[in-house]
């Protein structure tokens, strides 16, 4: 699952080509050791990433970054890119890619020279310039922290919180970052959060990081823990439920975007379509 390259890099890929019904959806697990490195590439795909624990500096044509835990990113198609930790703690993250590589064509990633290197910045929500990466931490999901003196960052619809029956949703990648082809977010159930049961016409992939939920997919019902991962495919009806006494939180990507209408389809309402028109027949 995750065996070290020569450079002290592992991914464990969870949601790839060989999983029925996946095509959109590149889903990993990476870790690389210190002194660890990934030699520069190119990829036919869009890539986002999630510090999970430790750090590890991304080298892009834009310049070094330092991510540390809770910093997220967006490698766009067809951009450099190269990774090393020269720290003294494994780094560990999650990884989308879309649409998802494919084997038979080398992975759709290709080696290229090293990008030059430069001083390593730390990445900084705040500053207006930082355009591909940003931070969020387990207090950036709480409602009532979200006023401009409690907010790392400006409060702004770049930072919005989206709150509704006992869920909260924060946008980390997606089109205004500069992505076109996926989107990562974070989501947390308060206890009494509830998802009714729902598909849609893209793939979602999910990683619990905190608490546990009750996750129905397509009728069958799984309890998911931290560091457990699932995976829906579109069409499959899936639905939530906090299944223990304080929040559940999970980072969650779709592939590809949503569209502008119609990306929800909520069983409960053709229901009720159905029996209004019983009713009126």
């Amino acid at each position: 699952m995750f065996a070290p390259d020569p450079g002290g890099h592992a991914c464990w890929s969870i949601v790839d080509e060989t999983v029925p019904g996946a095509v959109h959806t590149g889903f990993a697990l990476c870790t690389l050791a210190p002194g660890g490195s990934v030699p520069t590439r190119v990829n036919s795909f869009e890539e986002s990433v999630y510090m999970l624990s430790g750090s590890a500096v991304l080298d892009t044509p834009d310049g070094s970054y330092l991510l540390r835990e809770g910093d997220y990113g967006l490698v766009v198609t067809g951009a450099p890119y190269g990774w090393r930790n020269p720290g003294s703690e494994t780094a560990r993250w999650a990884r989308m890619q879309a649409p998802q590589p494919r084997s038979r064509l080398g992975g759709d990633t290709v080696a290229v020279p090293p990008v030059p290197t430069g001083r390593v910045l730390e990445v900084d929500p705040r500053d207006p310039r930082t355009r591909s990466f940003g931070h969020i931490s387990p207090r950036h999901m709480d409602p009532g922290k979200q006023s401009q003196d409690l907010l790392a960052v400006s409060a702004s619809m770049r930072t919005a919180l989206l709150v509704y029956s006992g869920i909260t949703v924060k946008m980390m990648v997606d089109g205004d970052l500069g992505a076109q082809l996926s989107t990562m977010f974070m989501v947390q159930y308060e206890p009494d959060g509830v998802a009714g049961a729902h598909d849609h016409p893209f793939e979602e992939t999910y990683l619990i990081l905190e608490g546990a939920t009750d996750a129905t997919f397509d009728g069958q019902t799984y309890r998911l823990e931290v560091g457990d991962v699932a995976w829906a495919g579109v069409g499959c009806v899936h639905s939530f439920s906090n299944a223990g006494d304080g929040p559940v939180r999970w980072l969650e990507t779709q592939a590809p975007q949503p569209p502008s209408r119609h990306s929800y389809r909520f069983a409960r309402d053709w229901t009720y379509l159905r029996d209004v028109v019983e009713e009126d027949s």
